[in-house]
């Protein structure tokens, strides 16, 4: 297996952010892509936005998807607190688990499943979780339920493991070819986590900056380019 980069690698907090103003939209105004809304957890909607640049690159990944295959969006945007939130109660499942575990390693075997929030794609409205369904918007077969952790899946989350089903491979690499093409990356240790724009992808893809940086959804949307 290729050498993963984890969110909590100093390589993705040392890329700098020119945040572009882009705005985050709503989903659910756009009968284009299938929302699956299980991740509904405030009046506000925040799960279905994404900034307007991501959304473009999901319909054009969609786009070229085969016949009968369809995007499943479950979450894109996640505000700060809420991210905090997940990462600090994984953190803290691991730390209880692995007592022996210095203060970094917990950091980093934590990001392999809930990003540092303050390196975070879905706090910049830059990441989706997504998988494939069919017409009927049935979720197709991925190898693992959407969000399992590597404890639970026996690392079978991860995209390229090898402990899945040859029909889960095949539908993990028609999702892979259509959203790479679309220019999105994806964060090796969950097949479901995608992103375009934000710190990773930028390390991934040899951008010097990324172009959204985190945001609270009511923040009003101008450029700063002195955000780092």
């Amino acid at each position: 297996m290729t050498e993963i980069v984890l969110m909590s690698d100093p390589k993705v907090a040392a890329v700098p952010v020119q945040e572009c103003g882009e705005r985050l939209v709503d989903l659910r105004r756009d009968s284009r892509l299938l929302i699956d809304e299980r991740k509904l957890q405030d009046s506000a909607g925040a799960f279905a936005y994404l900034r307007e640049g991501v959304l473009d690159r999901l319909l054009e990944a969609q786009a070229q998807l085969p016949q009968g295959m369809r995007l499943l969006f479950v979450e894109g945007y996640r505000p700060p607190s809420l991210q905090r939130h997940y990462f600090d109660k994984y953190a803290a499942q691991l730390r209880a688990e692995h007592p022996e575990w210095a203060a970094e390693q917990v950091r980093s075997a934590a990001s392999r499943y809930v990003s540092p929030p303050e390196i975070a794609p879905h706090s910049a409205g830059a990441a989706v979780d997504l998988t494939l369904a069919d017409d009927d918007g049935c979720e197709l077969d991925m190898g693992t339920r959407m969000n399992a952790t590597p404890e639970e899946s026996a690392g079978a989350g991860y995209t390229q493991a090898d402990n899945i089903s040859d029909k889960a491979r095949s539908h993990r690499n028609i999702l892979s070819i259509a959203l790479t093409a679309a220019g999105l990356v994806n964060y090796p240790t969950e097949w479901w986590h995608w992103s375009y724009g934000d710190r990773y992808w930028a390390m991934a893809t040899g951008a010097a900056v990324a172009h959204y940086g985190p945001k609270e959804l009511g923040q009003p949307q101008t450029p700063n380019p002195q955000q780092k």
